[in-house]
């Protein structure tokens, strides 16, 4: 059960378009349009993308009017976030070719 979750939870985060949408959440909540816009991808491939990260818990939204708008979860993602930034800091060299040096 737990290799499962595990895979799910990774598979879900080693897309790069899910990981560009959950950096532009990591600043401020964003509707569909709007990450669409900054990112410069359609936006049907955004609401796909949305629509799995949802699936894990990773985002949530709120309905405003018609639209909605999306934020990280604020219980758990937020502070894995802010971990792997410390790791990141703390442990990745200039010379890591994997991690990007700490950048």
């Amino acid at each position: 059960m737990l290799k499962s979750t595990y895979h799910v939870f990774f598979s879900n985060l080693a897309n790069p378009l899910r990981v560009e949408i959950v950096s532009q959440l990591k600043e401020k909540p964003r509707s569909v349009g709007e990450i669409s816009r900054e990112l410069k991808v359609e936006q049907s491939k955004v609401s796909h993308a949305l629509a799995s990260l949802k699936s894990c818990n990773i985002v949530d939204f709120k309905q405003k009017g018609k639209q909605r708008i999306y934020s990280l979860n604020k219980k758990t993602i937020l502070p894995i976030l802010k971990l792997i930034d410390k790791h990141s800091k703390t442990y990745c060299s200039g010379n890591c070719k994997f991690c990007g040096g700490g950048k």
